[in-house]
């Protein structure tokens, strides 16, 4: 017999408790509306406009990263590290906002 931690039962506990963390779990919506709040601030006024542009095509538009290369004329590579230093942006901007 396989020397297990964890019964069939168990899993069934978890399940139970998941449910009962996240009906019994304090409202972030207030911290979600901050945060919200300030990435656009910080897309605006922290990211250059490139980057800016680069963002909205890649999350707004849903758009590739090889199809945005072909619509403004750069390398794949550009593009990837374009966003990629965007990213690393505002995260260190909206690290500590909340």
């Amino acid at each position: 017999m396989r020397d297990t931690r964890f019964d069939s039962r168990s899993s069934e506990w978890l399940g139970d408790m998941t449910v009962w963390l996240r009906e019994n779990a304090a409202d972030n919506s207030e911290q979600l509306d901050r945060l919200r709040r300030n990435l656009r601030l910080a897309r605006e006024r922290e990211l250059t406009a490139r980057q800016r542009q680069m963002l909205t095509l890649y999350y707004d538009h849903g758009m590739s990263i090889p199809q945005i290369a072909l619509k403004l004329g750069l390398n794949r590579s550009t593009v990837s590290r374009t966003i990629r230093r965007a990213k690393e942006r505002l995260y260190h901007c909206l690290q500590y906002t909340l």
